[in-house]
């Protein structure tokens, strides 16, 4: 399985990375950490370059990467983005989480 980001949420990175005049080849990196509400926080993070370990991806034309621990949690999570004034931002539709935080920005595996 795989990474992967929709629509919208490919649109929002590729802009950020253009305003912030990101060098050609720049990846986003997915991962987790510990803490938060539930158990682990989701992160997200600009590298030039993917490390030797990394998982990559392409989902609509941006590259993504992810280290093997945060990929054991995070295979098959789609990333959204939602406008929300209150509450919006980077959704993810992790599959494996089996409880998440109101806020849904940790969750429980």
């Amino acid at each position: 399985m795989v990474i992967t980001l929709t629509e919208k949420a490919a649109a929002k990175v590729k802009k950020a990375f253009g305003e912030n005049e990101m060098p050609e080849g720049a990846c986003l990196r997915v991962g987790v950490k510990g803490g938060g509400c539930s158990g682990f926080s989701y992160t997200l993070d600009v590298a030039k370059s993917p490390a030797d370990d990394d998982e990559a991806f392409d989902s609509s034309g941006v590259k993504i990467i992810c280290d093997p621990k945060s990929y054991l949690y995070l295979n098959g999570t789609e990333v959204d983005y939602d406008d929300k004034l209150l509450g919006g931002g980077f959704v993810f539709n992790n599959p494996n989480a089996k409880a998440r935080c109101g806020c849904g920005a940790s969750f429980r595996t």
